[in-house]
């Protein structure tokens, strides 16, 4: 049980950067007046992950203006000491879960960058340039997908509106049946959509491994006059 507030569960949200201006509208919403209330009971009485000044890290680790791909996840790890807010990321020292494992093998197998043993944290890339982005930002201990309709997908629907409507082209990152949902929000023929199967080991073999995302991103990303992204950690 977390018993202090954060700016999470406050009315006015500070995030740091751009992102406070454009989400503005939603954080004074009933939606998430609604979705506030619901947090403060359950950070007050259960086990809730993230760390409540953890919630936003996706969006603090990566302004609106510097996003150059973004992952999406579908709700944080529901573990104790792994979620920090970042989508597939744990904390430093946490052994990566089975999904993450796969992911760094098709990093080695695609560009040949060897993640050493033991690293999960992918804050690094977040600082990149890579949203980190789970469309559900809170999980109950132990209960995936418990948060789920309480108001956060109408806040990050919108981060994904947002950055389609962005003229600076974006890779959107789409792994499994449930970001490909997502689809539907990108829209402007300026960004890259790339779809793979999820991750996990239920599905690794069914189109994830050897999708080359990610050069297939950094390709992109030259070709539009953009960095590409450094994926080592």
């Amino acid at each position: 049980m977390q018993a202090t507030e954060c700016t999470a569960l406050n009315k006015m949200v500070h995030i740091g950067n751009n992102w406070d201006s454009l989400l503005t509208g939603e954080f004074e919403s009933s939606y998430y007046q609604k979705l506030r209330a619901f947090l403060k009971r359950e950070y007050s009485s259960r086990n809730i992950f993230p760390n409540m000044n953890d919630i936003f890290n996706a969006l603090r680790y990566t302004d609106y203006n510097d996003v150059k791909a973004v992952l999406l996840g579908q709700d944080p790890y529901h573990g104790a000491g792994q979620a920090h807010g970042l989508c597939f990321s744990v904390r430093k020292g946490v052994p990566p879960p089975p999904s993450l494992k796969n992911i760094f093998k098709e990093l080695k197998s695609d560009t040949g960058i060897d993640v050493r043993v033991g690293t999960g944290d992918l804050s690094l890339w977040a600082k990149r340039g890579v949203l980190l982005l789970n469309t559900v930002l809170t999980v109950r201990e132990g209960a995936p997908g418990s948060h789920k309709n309480m108001g956060w997908e109408n806040l990050t629907d919108k981060i994904i509106s947002l950055l389609n409507e962005r003229e600076k082209p974006v890779v959107f990152l789409l792994w499994g049946a449930f970001a490909k949902s997502k689809k539907d929000l990108i829209t402007n023929p300026s960004h890259l959509i790339l779809e793979a199967a999820h991750p996990s080991p239920l599905s690794a073999y069914n189109g994830f491994f050897g999708c080359k995302h990610f050069s297939n991103t950094n390709s992109f990303l030259t070709s539009t006059g953009q960095t590409p992204i450094d994926w080592s950690l």
